[in-house]
């Protein structure tokens, strides 16, 4: 499939919607495609350093929970943050904006001590932790770049890999695992950006996103010779891990299957499996579409109008199917995405094979007892649906939308958030998704509003404009005056 049929494909679709040009949500599309040769672009080192957290901090380390383990070895959580700054001259920002940011940072680091240390295993522990160590640091690297930074944020299709140069790396080996990395890059007389890997294992996206709230708030204050290093209450983390109780032996289950996948060694490596894991975006190109209010309310109404048209086998008395008043965003958006690409699929490949729909569930408020909003760590658990193409063809929005929405129903009314947990790490399928190892449907999360509305009014101090959610194969959120949009991302990958 050309770049063009690609965008051609998802504009037909997008265009059943009437659709216009407003700027309202934005959802996005990745595609596995021929692409033409694209210029590269040259990025320059400027510096790397270490930052390190204040020296009273404490020797500290935290058990890994099996929310935890789950993500041992998979790719980072990585984001990209730009910010928009016409006219910004590098003197300025080497000399100015670096040095504020490098110690609004390093008082941050206090604060969240797992991101300072490094994934270890101890020979007397039972299963990996994290550990700070006074004088441990992180990586910071600063460099600067000449690509175009309006491109970069383009709408239209373009390279997926573009945007890597500007992600830091992330150490790892069989022994350790860094933490956190990060990179600041300058695109002189446009603006720069903060690029941020975050060890699955140490952090879900709701815990990243507290800490760049936290950046965030100290940068401002230092700027304003107001702070003291302390946050406000709603940006404290919580790392006490005794919290998190395991139901029935789910811990054990994963460090048995990591420890499957090499069992010559006595204890599963540390290392990232990045040839396996690892976001596939050559040969890839990435686009935003957008839908707004009145779109979704035109899915919501087909949806709601067929909802009683189409019944499934095992439906019968099963209250989880029955109509509801009215339906989420998310179910509306992931429902009509997941037919999107359905569709494509369908038109695509000669065999036909399953489609995947896949999110993650928030536990800190659906475990028994619920658990600080604040807790920093990972606390999602994962949950799938499945299905053939041509089931979400003639239709398929109703028949996507109930699928998404029974399964949800199902969590919150009656098997509850970690329903299947302990087997998930056997489950071939979930492996297959999270490793980007088939054509599917590799991601359909948002930031929640809390994630999005706060990231919105987060201000560093720094003179630039407020960020705005934006998009991305990897996370990104661009720096503007708009109100924010949720982000929901859908990947094709394959040979």
């Amino acid at each position: 499939m050309s770049v063009q049929s690609a965008w051609q494909l998802c504009s037909l679709e997008i265009a059943a919607l009437n659709l216009g040009n407003h700027i309202g949500k934005w959802r996005h599309l990745v595609f596995r495609v021929n692409l033409p040769i694209w210029t590269k672009r040259s990025l320059k080192i400027h510096e790397l350093c270490r930052i390190a957290p204040p020296p009273s901090s404490p020797k500290s380390s935290f058990s890994l929970t099996f929310f935890d383990l789950l993500w041992l070895r998979f790719h980072p959580v990585e984001r990209l943050f730009f910010f928009s700054a016409p006219h910004l001259n590098p003197s300025f920002f080497f000399d100015s904006i670096v040095p504020k940011l490098k110690l609004s940072l390093s008082l941050t680091l206090q604060h969240f001590l797992p991101l300072a240390g490094s994934i270890v295993w101890p020979s007397d522990s039972p299963k990996p932790i994290v550990q700070y160590t006074p004088g441990d640091a992180v990586s910071l690297t600063i460099a600067v770049s000449d690509s175009d930074f309006n491109h970069v944020l383009n709408k239209s299709p373009r390279d997926a890999s573009q945007s890597r140069a500007f992600v830091p790396m992330l150490d790892s080996s069989d022994t350790f695992a860094s933490a956190i990395s990060l990179q600041i890059t300058l695109f002189p007389n446009d603006g720069f950006c903060i690029g941020i890997s975050v060890h699955h294992a140490c952090s879900d996206g709701k815990s990243s996103s507290m800490f760049m709230k936290a950046w965030a708030y100290l940068c401002r204050t230092e700027a304003e010779n107001d702070s003291s290093g302390l946050l406000p209450q709603e940006l404290q983390p919580s790392l006490d891990r005794e919290v998190i109780v395991d139901p029935c032996g789910i811990e054990g289950a994963y460090i048995k299957g990591w420890s499957g996948l090499d069992p010559t060694q006595k204890k599963p490596s540390l290392k990232i499996l990045s040839d396996m894991f690892s976001p596939k975006v050559e040969d890839s190109a990435r686009a935003t579409f957008e839908l707004k209010r009145g779109d979704l309310d035109k899915i919501k109404e087909r949806v709601l109008q067929k909802w009683e048209n189409h019944k499934e086998k095992d439906e019968g008395e099963d209250s989880s199917f029955s109509k509801p008043q009215t339906s989420s965003t998310f179910v509306l958006t992931a429902a009509y995405v997941w037919i999107c690409f359905a569709k494509a699929k369908e038109r695509t490949e000669q065999k036909k094979t399953k489609v995947f729909l896949g999110f993650v569930v928030d536990c800190r408020t659906r475990l028994d007892p619920p658990i600080s909003e604040n807790y920093f760590g990972n606390c999602v658990m994962s949950h799938m649906i499945e299905t053939q193409p041509e089931d979400l063809t003639e239709d398929g929005v109703v028949i996507a939308a109930k699928k998404i929405h029974r399964k949800i129903r199902k969590i919150q009314k009656e098997k509850g958030a970690l329903d299947g947990a302990e087997t998930l790490f056997s489950n071939v399928a979930f492996l297959k998704f999270h490793g980007h190892q088939r054509r599917s449907f590799s991601e359909a999360t948002t930031d929640g509003p809390s994630c999005r509305d706060e990231q919105r009014q987060s201000k560093w101090g720094l003179g630039l404009k407020k960020p705005d959610s934006a998009h991305g194969g990897i996370g990104r959120t661009h720096m503007n005056g708009e109100k924010s949009k949720r982000n929901i991302f859908l990947c094709q990958n394959g040979p």
